[in-house]
């Protein structure tokens, strides 16, 4: 088992999840999250050597450019429209970056248990 894949995945996934939540609550914290667990899956993403690794990196920095002006027009401008926008710009790059994970999992041809 890959511990840093599993770890890299768990961020993945957090960051997929507070996107999401902010859709129900729309809060500053909530995005305050989405866009630190962001950071750091990003920064995960950073120098990895696999077969889709510049999709992945992609993808999470398309994200970041969402979720960073998504908490400008939030937490500065107070517009809740322009941020949900922005916030589902996020979550389409982070649902895309999953479904590229998946794809790499199943091609991962590990035989070791």
């Amino acid at each position: 088992m890959d511990w840093g894949r599993v770890a890299f995945v768990i961020f993945s996934l957090g960051s997929t999840t507070s996107i999401a939540g902010f859709f129900y609550d729309p809060n500053v914290v909530v995005l305050f999250i989405a866009l630190a667990l962001n950071l750091i899956t990003t920064t995960l993403k950073i120098g990895v050597q696999k077969q889709f690794a510049s999709e992945l990196l992609g993808g999470s920095l398309a994200a970041l450019l969402h979720l960073i002006p998504a908490f400008i027009f939030f937490q500065i401008l107070n517009d809740n429209i322009y941020a949900s926008m922005l916030m589902l710009g996020a979550l389409v790059s982070n649902v895309f970056c999953l479904v590229v994970i998946i794809i790499d999992g199943t091609k991962n041809t590990d035989t070791e248990y």
